[in-house]
């Protein structure tokens, strides 16, 4: 049982840090070609394996979710999300709701790193220098 419930930790902060990568790793110059492999992943996940686990597969909510029926849960939510929203917040948000905000969030963090500049050219400095402020 020890071992499940260190297991149920450890995939708790992973992928809640690979969540927040997926949204947030763009910012960064230095992540984001990591960022946009990590979104690329994720969405090849939901889709590809999606057409034979269905749409929105993501094989660590899986592994994660056999763990956590071995320490006893049962009803768990059809995504993440909503279990992450349910077991911090205690809230149970409507599955559409839940799906259409995580796809919008995708699209959105594939767009950001899609349009964000990748590479930093050694020497290059801002548009603006430093002259140009009073």
């Amino acid at each position: 049982m020890h071992l499940y419930k260190l297991l149920d930790y450890f995939f708790l902060v992973f992928h809640l840090l690979l969540v927040l990568f997926v949204l947030t790793g763009w910012i960064w110059r230095r992540t984001r070609p990591w960022h946009l492999a990590a979104v690329l992943l994720t969405l090849a996940s939901w889709f590809i394996l999606g057409i034979k686990y269905g749409i929105g597969y993501c094989p660590l909510t899986d592994w994660h979710f056999q763990v956590l029926r071995n320490l006893g849960e049962t009803n768990l939510p059809n995504s993440y999300i909503s279990y992450i929203i349910l077991r911090f917040l205690g809230l149970e948000v409507a599955q559409n709701t839940v799906d259409i905000i995580t796809v919008l969030a995708a699209i959105f963090a594939l767009i950001a790193s899609l349009t964000s500049k990748y590479y930093h050219k050694p020497g290059a400095t801002n548009s603006r220098s430093h002259r140009d402020h009073p």
